[in-house]
């Protein structure tokens, strides 16, 4: 089955649909947590005329601000995460379209979120108020935002839970551009400061506390919210595989790196299934992963090898003028 490369809300479709397929049953029988982010790959070039709003501005990061940003959605269950969901962004466009599109596509595979942990560009009061109406609880890491400590109003914004000197409850609101208000619980969370690695060098000073926002939960403790929402960081290293598995290109159109970056994750998600369904061990109370019978890059190298095999490898090149033989 082709690929429709003109149309890039079909291209979306089908490797949503192909994320989608042959996800383990058990994750469809019951609500399960998802976890949504933004990632945002590197682009060193110019974008296509006329589709300047396909390149996504933020801050520096290996050498550039541009970017092409994309939003997913992973479920993880006893340590295995599989994408079900992905969407590219544009510059300027709104998370909360976003997100509604990521969860539309989860429920079209079955999957029903249980609650959300999402990242700290998701604090926004769309996101916020759109969730609230739809009655999905989440969990936002809250960014420090707003005045700083030691001024004469003190600190403001999010700015004030990051300063906490113990772990409390509270709550937060706020008014956006729009107009639109948002109010979210908030947990602050404040760890002990841990002792240096090594004798002679002073302790990372803990000066700051831990936000996080939610909302439809009733967190039994502290530790409990900053447990929860740890699972989330798991999606970091589906990025750090997706740029393994990611082929490079200098090709200038969007919906080829939309492709490319479906493809890794597609990759990925039959990495996970092939330990799923065959190289995990069986035991009671559920199956065991064990990621050292494959790793990833091995399987990455496999398929490298398998390519090579099937359209060949050239290994002379055409020389303009005469090579000395020693």
């Amino acid at each position: 089955m082709g690929v429709n490369l003109s149309s890039t809300d079909e291209l979306q479709r089908r490797l949503n649909a192909a994320l989608r397929d042959r996800l383990p049953r058990r994750l469809l029988r019951r609500p399960q947590a998802l976890a949504a982010d933004l990632t945002l790959v590197p682009y060193h070039g110019r974008p296509e005329p006329g589709a300047e709003d396909e390149v996504y501005r933020g801050q520096a990061k290996d050498g550039t601000t541009h970017f092409h940003a994309y939003a997913s959605l992973d479920v993880t269950h006893r340590g295995q995460r599989f994408t079900v969901a992905l969407r590219r962004v544009r510059q300027g466009q709104a998370l909360a379209p976003v997100l509604r599109d990521l969860l539309r596509q989860a429920r079209a595979g079955g999957l029903r979120p249980r609650w959300l942990l999402l990242g700290r560009g998701f604090l926004t009061a769309g996101v916020v108020r759109y969730l609230q109406a739809a009655r999905c609880p989440f969990i936002i890491l809250m960014p420090c935002r707003g005045r700083k400590p030691g001024g004469a109003r003190g600190p403001g914004g999010t700015q004030r839970h990051c300063y906490r000197r113990r772990s409390r409850w509270d709550e937060h609101s706020w008014v956006d551009k729009g107009g639109r208000r948002a109010t979210v619980r908030v947990c602050v969370r404040v760890a002990r400061p841990k002792p240096a690695r090594r004798p002679g060098r002073r302790a990372r000073p803990k000066g700051t506390s831990r936000p996080f926002a939610f909302w439809g939960l009733r967190p039994p403790s502290y530790r409990w919210v900053e447990g929860t929402y740890r699972r989330r960081f798991g999606i970091e290293s589906s990025y750090r595989q997706l740029r393994q598995a990611k082929a490079r290109t200098a090709a200038r159109s969007a919906r080829v790196r939309l492709l490319l970056v479906g493809l890794a994750l597609l990759l990925r998600n039959v990495w996970v299934w092939v330990h799923e369904e065959y190289l995990a061990a069986r035991r009671r109370g559920g199956r065991v992963p064990q990621l050292g019978r494959l790793r990833f890059q091995r399987l990455l190298h496999w398929l490298a090898a398998v390519a090579e095999e099937s359209f060949g490898l050239q290994e002379e090149v055409a020389a303009e003028g005469p090579v000395p033989v020693e």
